[in-house]
């Protein structure tokens, strides 16, 4: 589709240095789950919103009444208070909703990071690098960055355009599910979560587990006396390596991407509190893979059926069963509707950009607040954002500045023609 003169008018008020600036900005604030810094990241959300004209609401997370909900979707990060941000351009339902969340998860080690500085925001060769780069404030700068343009443009939008910044995103979608709750909708919504240039209609959830094995505390000279906890782990990891081959036999094919949609992953392992005792506990932490379209409850089934059928054909186990619970985040899955608009519309948006590009649809293997936002708001949402999740998480975490720049100028299209505008 061309772009009519309008369109090329906002288009050309993105101020691409204050994006990549933006970006930059935002790394250097270390947001890490359930720190003071998320929270100082909500605040100065919430004031570049205020300094842009948008009609905001700013409000302190009842934690407590949250919990509560037989609804709450979980969290793992110790946390003493939460924000919720939301911005509005005028009154009545929002035609597009740009959401982004402002938490990142830990660093882990720093020697493995190029400068030993994962708030940098270092900019080497058109790329920027630094924890939450691609995840994703790179994809909150291009969401604040369609908002300034449309403002700096002088045109008027027939519909509202809201932007949404939610904490907690990493460890359960605390902020999202309280979003909804509030009542801030939308006729669709797109997550600027990192997607390569796919447009992802559909997430995979994850179950947080915590498996319990039991063992017999010796002294590690007379080890055979003992049961290591460790030994009676790993005849259940093999039981855990065939349901994920089982749960992966037949994916859907939005999956082309991914080879293991739905991958079961040991996290955190710790066992022992003595080096010459033979470890009488070992606990392992990890996460579930949820198919789409899958009840967890099914899922969480399925896996306590595993290791208890594990642990039948093991003599200690027998006698000894593990224990599974599930703490932390709670992702169910996420599916948007193959026939609904807002994927063509979202890819009539990326080619009129980039006209080489060919957009496609995908699914992805981690949670996300897609699934809040179309399970709890009845909002239809899809992922499109810069950066590659395979940067994610690591120490080599980056976006490029040329994909984030696109990304931005598809953005801004689709809102422009999703709100309707005029000069």
């Amino acid at each position: 589709m061309s772009l009519t003169d309008l369109e090329s008018r906002v288009l050309a008020s993105i101020d691409t240095d204050a994006v990549v600036a933006d970006v930059v900005g935002l790394i250097r604030v270390p947001s890490v789950t359930g720190t003071d810094a998320e929270s100082d990241l909500q605040h100065s959300q919430a004031e570049r919103l205020r300094e842009l004209g948008l009609d905001v609401d700013a409000w302190k997370l009842d934690l407590d009444e949250l919990r509560a909900d037989p609804r709450f979707p979980g969290t793992e990060a110790p946390r003493a208070e939460g924000y919720g941000v939301v911005g509005v351009t005028g009154p009545g339902t929002p035609a597009l909703v740009l959401q982004g969340h402002v938490d990142v998860v830990p660093t882990g080690d720093l020697d493995k990071w190029k400068d030993r500085d994962p708030f940098s925001g270092h900019i080497d060769g058109g790329v920027i690098h630094g924890r939450g780069a691609c995840d994703m404030k790179a994809g909150l700068a291009a969401n604040l960055a369609v908002v300034r343009a449309i403002r700096a443009s002088g045109v008027t939008l027939e519909r509202p355009l809201a932007y949404h910044a939610v904490v907690s995103e990493e460890d359960g979608g605390l902020g999202a599910f309280a979003t909804m709750l509030r009542g801030h909708g939308g006729d669709a919504a797109v997550l600027s979560e990192p997607t390569s240039g796919r447009i992802v209609t559909a997430n995979a959830g994850a179950l947080t587990f915590e498996l319990r094995v039991a063992g017999r505390a010796a002294h590690g000279s007379m080890r055979l006396e003992g049961i290591s906890a460790l030994d009676a782990f790993l005849p259940l990891t093999t039981a855990i390596a065939e349901l994920e081959r089982e749960r992966n036999s037949a994916p859907d094919p939005l999956f082309w991407a991914y080879p293991l949609p739905y991958p079961i992953s040991i996290g955190r392992i710790r066992a022992g509190d003595w080096a010459s005792s033979v470890p009488d506990l070992l606990v392992a932490e990890g996460r579930l893979g949820v198919q789409l379209g899958e009840d967890p409850d099914a899922a969480r089934a399925a896996f306590e059926r595993t290791i208890a059928e594990a642990a039948r054909r093991d003599p200690w186990l027998a006698d000894n069963p593990p224990e599974v619970t599930w703490p932390g985040g709670q992702f169910a899955s996420g599916r948007l509707d193959a026939g609904d608009p807002l994927i063509g519309e979202m890819a009539s948006a990326i080619t009129s950009v980039t006209p080489t590009a060919t957009p496609r649809s995908a699914a992805a293997p981690y949670g996300s607040d897609l699934r809040l936002y179309a399970g709890l708001g009845g909002i239809p949402a899809l992922h499109y954002g810069p950066g590659d999740v395979g940067f994610a998480h690591a120490p080599r975490e980056q976006v490029e500045i040329a994909e984030l720049l696109d990304v931005t100028r598809a953005l801004t299209l689709l809102a422009l023609r999703r709100c309707g505008a005029h000069f």
